[in-house]
């Protein structure tokens, strides 16, 4: 189980990267309010994965910190993206 600290700065990184990818992609893939919800489950759920996978990259340090934000911002970036384009799909 992460720490409060830890657990905020991946929502954090997920929910602005998940409101970057929304705003990349307008259109049929927007999910509106929905981004933000993505982006923060992406973050949260793609640096656990990360933290299971390596777990040197575990910890508040500098490095480990930065290492979770990195993939924390690109896992809520993807589903944001994957969400959005299942959405679309859907919608045909």
């Amino acid at each position: 189980m992460p720490d409060t600290v830890a657990l905020i700065i991946w929502l954090l990184a997920g929910v602005t990267a998940g409101m970057a990818a929304g705003e990349l992609l307008k259109g049929d893939y927007d999910l509106g309010p929905g981004n933000l919800v993505a982006g923060g489950i992406g973050g949260v759920v793609g640096a656990q994965i990360l933290q299971f996978l390596i777990p040197a990259l575990r910890g508040l340090a500098v490095g480990p910190i930065v290492g979770q934000m990195i993939v924390a911002a690109i896992s809520g970036a993807v589903l944001t993206v994957v969400t959005g384009a299942v959405r679309a799909r859907r919608r045909r």
